[in-house]
């Protein structure tokens, strides 16, 4: 069974950091591509960043430069550096996995919230 799990979320003042964390419990799968995806209230979810099973990573242009994707021990641990952080980038963070032939999952999401 395939679980994401997120952490790191908080409130942060605009130029801050944070990194957010997603435990995923895949083993024994093909993974194709994981990635975050985030949902500001109104509004649709949108990629924020992903990577593939071959390390080809992916920015959305309002992030690119201040936020960073990585992985630690194959696909166990993905994290999200989110540096320079602006309060448009305030919205719920959601971690993403595509497994072959088991299609997408998604975390519960966790909240990042950027004071200005």
């Amino acid at each position: 069974q395939v679980q994401l799990v997120e952490s790191g979320g908080g409130l942060v003042q605009a130029g801050g950091s944070l990194r957010l964390s997603c435990e995923a419990s895949v083993s024994g799968f093909s993974i194709n591509a994981m990635g975050w995806y985030r949902q500001a209230p109104g509004k649709q979810r949108e990629m924020v960043a992903t990577v593939t099973s071959r390390g080809t990573t992916n920015y959305a242009n309002s992030v690119k430069g201040r936020f960073t994707i990585s992985r630690r021990d194959g696909w166990r641990t993905l994290y999200l550096q989110m540096n320079s952080l602006k309060p448009e980038d305030t919205a719920t963070y959601f971690c993403y996995s595509e497994i072959s032939r088991a299609g997408e999952y998604w975390g519960r999401g966790t909240q990042v919230t950027v004071s200005s």
